[in-house]
Parts: C-alpha cells; structure tokens; sequence
C-alpha cells in the first residue's frame, strides 16, 4: 500500500506530473524500463520483442483524476484509503502495477504492456494518441484489462457518450405583439417532445442485452436576453448515452431529421457536438466468452457484467477483446465514491484485485 499512499497523496487533478514522476520512479526501482511518449502516456513491456511473443496482453490505466483534490487519509481500523484518486483510479493502478510485476512474460514466451495515459477524466488526448499511432501496442495484444472501480466485476461493455447543443432561431420583437416575432424559446415544446420520443422511433437502436436501451437527456438551457422581448435564439445541450451498434455520426444524422421534422418551418434549427480534439467515447461490447473473460472472473470471483460508466475501454475494444476491472466502485449504499468528497478503496480489495489480475495474467499468456 505504499505506492497507493503515497499516490493519493499527490495531486493530479490540474497537473499529473508529479503522479506520472512517481510512476517512473516506481516501475524503474523494481527493474522495467519506462518511457513517456509525447501524448504524456506512461508505456512500460516486460518479457518477448513485439514480434517474437506468443501472446501479448495489454493492460490500461489513468493517473488523472477529478477535481478538487481530497487530501490522503488511511483508516485501519475501516481498512479504507480515503482521497481523491483512491478508486479511480489509483486503486485500480495498484493494482495492475503488483501483477505487472508479479507476473514474468518470459516464462511464457509472452508480452505485457503496461499503458497509462494521463487525460482519461477531460478529453482522452493520451488514450487517442496511444491508438492512432503506427506502432500503437493495442494492434497486437490480445487481451486489454482496463483499470477502473468495478468492485472485482469483470465488465464487458459499456454505454458511449456524445454532447452536444441544439440551437433554435426566431426573430425579435416585443413582448406585446408577440405574433410579430418567431419566439425560438417558445420552439423547445416541440424540442422536448422530440427529445423523449426520439428513442420510440421505429428505426432506433434495439435495446442492448447488457446495456439495456441509449438515452437522451436534455441537460443545458440558454435563452433570451431581455424580459420583454420575444427571443429570436435558445440553445439546448443534451447528453446521449449511445449502446451499440449506435455511432456518433449515425445518431448524428438520425437526430438532426428527427428535430427537422419536429420544430415549425419558421423556427432554424441547428445541431452540432461539442467541439473536441478527440473522438468521444462511443459504446463498445466485449463476447462475454471471450478468452479474456473467464480467468479474471474466477480469480476474482465477481460478476460479469456492463460498466456503468464512459470509459477509455471505447478505444482499445476496436482492435482487442477489453474488459474493465478493479477495486474500489463509483457508488456504495449512502451515496456517490468516485469523483466525490469520500471517495475511498477497501485495501483488502486492491490486494484481491492485484491476485485476480496475477492470476488472469498466468492463464492469459500460458
């Protein structure tokens, strides 16, 4: 537990710098080399030349957390590590550092690639980087395990997320003579309806065995600038939680003919995502059966299961079976964990997270 300690104890929530020098430090004290690559990301291989292995496996994790910083805090006598990053995801890469380096490659003529990217909570910039490259590890693996507070479930798919602003457009005029004007505010009625029967259309996305049904939920309103004027503009964000086969660019189109058809002739209306440097994080779905699955669950003991959170898994599940596993969990029974003032790990858990993984790890590469 000292790594995670000390782990917490750094700040990493406006600069992972001092979490990315403690990770190197870590991983050349107990023998593998480490290199940062221009995206920030954190790569460290043990055993075969990418070329020679007969296995490889991949494992993913991200030093960047929330803010605002939560100070460290070790109870014993709960068995708990307090602070911000304790499950997500500091405990998770406790974790998969022990099996890291439990577990020799060499012996099984494998590979093992450790991949820690430092942008996971904002715009993902590391993960993207890390699987657009030429020689980008996640080509060859196998299998990738993604670090993240699943409570020792071995999760399997995900929901993806897109956001983005609907913009309405009328004309001005005043308030007393309001059939003079185009009311863009007055538009969002029909918005709104379109909103919530947008997923009851007979061409929507069927509901996900794992996942269960997309949703769309109107989350952001801006409008008018005065209190007698008719407003000639109101915008509107909405958050789309997407389950495969849905893509950005299919609900994309679907949505804006689903608005067009909904709003009057009168009133513009305009959809666009919110501007990113990256690709947002779409659903993806791992076989339940696949190779990956069934060792870390028997290890572990858990589920299998979805998880209920975006998660970079979105990019590495396209070129390798992805699973998402770890200590820790985003919510207990009095409230929210991740991302919230108490957010804490059971140090029992890491410890049985870091065994299953050193467990998966052996069968994995045998």
């Amino acid at each position: 537990m000292v790594f995670l300690e000390e782990a917490v104890g750094r700040a990493s929530h406006e600069d992972v710098g001092p979490m990315r020098e403690l990770l190197v430090e870590t991983l050349e004290a107990n023998g593998v080399s480490a290199r940062v690559d221009d995206a920030g990301n954190v790569l460290a291989v043990r055993g075969a030349a990418a070329e020679d292995a007969e296995s490889h496996v991949l494992l993913n994790t991200h030093i960047d957390t929330v803010s605002p910083h939560v100070p460290l805090e070790r109870d014993d006598d709960e068995g708990v590590i307090r602070g911000r990053g304790s499950c997500d995801a500091k405990g998770p890469l406790t974790a998969l550092l022990s099996a890291f380096f439990a577990v020799d490659p060499v012996e099984f003529g494998g590979r093992v690639t450790l991949a820690v990217t430092p942008d996971e909570e904002l715009l993902s910039t590391g993960a993207h980087a890390l699987v657009s490259g030429g020689d980008s590890p996640t080509r060859t693996a196998d299998a990738v395990i993604v670090g993240e507070p699943t409570d020792l479930d071995v999760c399997t798919a995900a929901k993806g997320r897109f956001q983005g602003t609907i913009t309405l457009s009328g004309a001005n005029a005043h308030a007393a003579e309001p059939q003079s004007g185009v009311n863009a505010v007055a538009a969002l009625e029909p918005v709104l309806e379109a909103i919530r029967t947008f997923d009851g259309r007979d061409d929507a996305p069927p509901t996900h065995p794992q996942l269960g049904s997309a949703t769309l939920t109107p989350t952001v309103v801006e409008g008018g600038e005065a209190t007698n004027q008719v407003p000639d503009e109101c915008r509107l964000t909405v958050d789309r939680r997407s389950v495969p086969p849905e893509t950005a660019e299919g609900f994309y189109e679907t949505f804006v003919e689903h608005l067009e058809r909904a709003v009057p002739g009168d009133v513009g209306v305009d959809f666009s995502f919110t501007d990113r440097p990256t690709p947002f994080l779409e659903a993806w779905e791992t076989d339940p059966d696949a190779p990956v699955v069934e060792p870390l669950s028997d290890a572990s003991g858990g589920e299998v299961r979805p998880f209920t959170a975006a998660t970079e898994a979105s990019y590495f599940a396209a070129d390798a079976p992805t699973v998402v596993f770890g200590p820790g969990v985003l919510a207990d029974d009095e409230g929210a964990v991740a991302h919230a003032p108490g957010e804490y790990v059971l140090i029992e858990d890491v410890f049985a997270a870091a065994e299953a993984l050193e467990t998966a790890l052996r069968a994995l590469l045998e």
